[in-house]
């Protein structure tokens, strides 16, 4: 698991392909101190395996699952990523909850300034749409954001000039594609709001949480 808050950023050092996938090279832009083989690193938002971990460098793989729904493939060699080590229980969740599992690709829209602040819109895919709330939390290349509006199938974000510093996010321009996790709490609320099938033969299917089921117990 992680939160959102990029570490700093790192470097593709090489890639080459490998059972159907591709591995890469990568260079952190800083200390990986008491690293273990292993661990999980966010690269732009994946939830990525490290080994051969050698003081900043270390290497992994990506499958071509991750190859599908993310950017990763189209990175090339020399290329700057968002860094992020897992979540320890003892630090601060600075961010929001984030699984390091991309749902999709989105697109910048536009980008314009506002006072010191960088406004972005990104178009995605409207069946995504119920996830992304008004003041809600999304992960956009890892870098944990407030959506500040949205709409079926866009929704814009405020960039603080100190996240466009650390983070690739001030490299972004118009038509860029992105790593997008949507609120995972979202997802979880969904699922134990609909309806189940039953456990067994001759069973009543499990009822979702609705009007009737709330007022039923007492909640109206």
């Amino acid at each position: 698991m992680f939160t959102g808050i990029v570490a700093g950023t790192g470097k593709l050092l090489a890639k080459r392909k490998t059972g159907g996938g591709l591995a890469f090279d990568l260079e952190a832009g800083f200390a990986l101190q008491d690293p273990e083989e292993g661990e999980s690193i966010a690269v732009n938002g994946v939830c990525l395996t490290a080994y051969n971990i050698k003081g900043r460098k270390f290497t992994v793989d990506v499958s071509p699952e991750s190859l599908s729904r993310t950017t990763l493939g189209e990175i090339s060699v020399g290329g700057n990523v968002n860094m992020e080590r897992a979540l320890q229980l003892s630090d601060r969740l600075g961010g929001h909850i984030v699984s390091g599992h991309v749902d999709c690709v989105a697109t910048v829209r536009d980008r314009r300034s506002t006072g010191d602040f960088t406004l972005f819109s990104f178009g995605f895919p409207e069946a995504l749409s119920r996830y992304v709330i008004e003041k809600g939390s999304i992960t956009i290349n890892g870098v944990s954001l407030t959506v500040n509006s949205c709409s079926h199938e866009t929704f814009e974000v405020s960039i603080i000039p100190h996240t466009l510093q650390v983070t690739t996010l001030g490299m972004l321009t118009r038509g860029s594609k992105v790593n997008i996790e949507v609120d995972i709490i979202g997802k979880y609320v969904e699922k134990m709001l609909l309806p189940r099938a039953s456990s067994g033969e001759g069973e009543t299917p499990v009822q979702g949480i609705n009007p009737a089921f709330l007022a039923e117990n007492g909640f109206f």
